[in-house]
């Protein structure tokens, strides 16, 4: 089991507080929590977009494209950065933001635990884009060898989906693995300190860890997952503005051309939002995958799989139909 240390405590305090502040809840220049109405009020004046430290919206971000294309609507945009797709749904849901970019399982804990959100797109599957890694010098040599072992992981993260098909195919249970669930910072220092057996971590943070740890691949998602990257939007900002969400979804099929196009200039970009090195960008940016489309049925369907492996381990409270939360144009 991880055991705090003064660092990860500081850490951890440090998250809670900045989540805090990005939930929002949105202050006035007295302070004073802004009432919901005045929100409603100015939804079509700002758009304020939830983006992680690694992905599309933090290059559409870097490019200034979409302040462009709104600017004319008289709406400014406004970035709030999260460290993952759980948390990015709770500031959502405390309605901090209105659109945002999440991998595909944290919608389903966030629809179990109420949240009213609603599809608008997603990103075509990058399954080599997350793994289960481990220390490169670890006796563990298969998913199978997990059993009875420390795994970290970010509870309600895209990978979580793929530790449970995983651990499936590997004839291991659920139960018998021992769940650490940290942020990935925390995660990456209870990994490289010895304090958890293996790591279930998408990239960018999948790419540091192999560049700068030579962490070892058990398995990678092909094969078992799709890991697509979704957009979603509160069900009410995409109700009462859908031209703002159609004229999001537009720039974000731009930017994807374009990236496809320029794979080193997207590198370089990367590299400037997030600090890491080149090496570990390129890497992950060759399993990165760019096209946006509309939801489909077939995408519904795969995301009501999840819903049901998740209902089955008992790890959300209730069965789900997803579909519910089909973004209706």
């Amino acid at each position: 089991m991880k055991h705090d240390t003064p660092s990860s405590v500081e850490r951890r305090a440090l998250l809670k507080a900045s989540m805090a502040a990005a939930a929002g809840l949105l202050i006035t220049g007295t302070g004073a929590l802004a009432p919901l109405a005045a929100r409603a009020d100015n939804s079509a004046k700002v758009l304020r977009v939830g983006y992680q430290k690694y992905g599309t919206l933090i290059l559409l971000k870097a490019r200034g494209t979409l302040e462009k294309r709104l600017a004319p609507l008289g709406v400014t945009v406004e970035w709030r950065e999260f460290p993952a797709g759980p948390q990015l749904l709770e500031g959502l849901n405390a309605g901090a933001v209105d659109v945002g970019t999440v991998g595909e399982t944290p919608p389903i804990f966030a629809q179990a635990g109420g949240v009213d959100f609603v599809y608008i797109g997603n990103e075509p599957p990058a399954p080599a884009a997350e793994a289960i890694v481990v220390p490169h010098n670890s006796p563990l040599k298969t998913v199978a060898d997990l059993r009875g072992k420390r795994v970290a992981l970010n509870r309600g993260s895209n990978v979580h989906f793929l530790l449970v098909r995983a651990l499936e195919k590997a004839g291991v249970k659920y139960t018998e693995i021992q769940p650490s669930y940290l942020t990935p910072s925390d995660a990456r220092a209870a990994f490289t300190q010895g304090g958890v057996d293996a790591w279930v971590i998408w990239d960018p943070y999948f790419a540091a860890i192999q560049h700068q740890e030579n962490a070892r691949v058990l398995t990678d998602g092909t094969g078992l997952v799709k890991n697509l990257q979704y957009y979603v939007a509160t069900r009410s900002y995409a109700t009462a503005q859908p031209a703002i969400v159609n004229a999001l979804l537009d720039e974000i099929a731009a930017l994807d051309t374009w990236s496809t196009q320029h794979l080193a200039d997207v590198s370089s970009l990367l590299a400037g939002q997030t600090g890491l090195d080149g090496a570990t960008v390129d890497l992950a940016v060759k399993r990165t995958t760019f096209g946006v489309t509309r939801i489909t049925d077939a995408t519904l369907a795969y995301q009501q799989q999840i819903a049901d492996a998740f209902s089955e381990l008992k790890l959300i409270p209730k069965p789900l139909t997803v579909a519910e939360a089909r973004w209706k144009v």
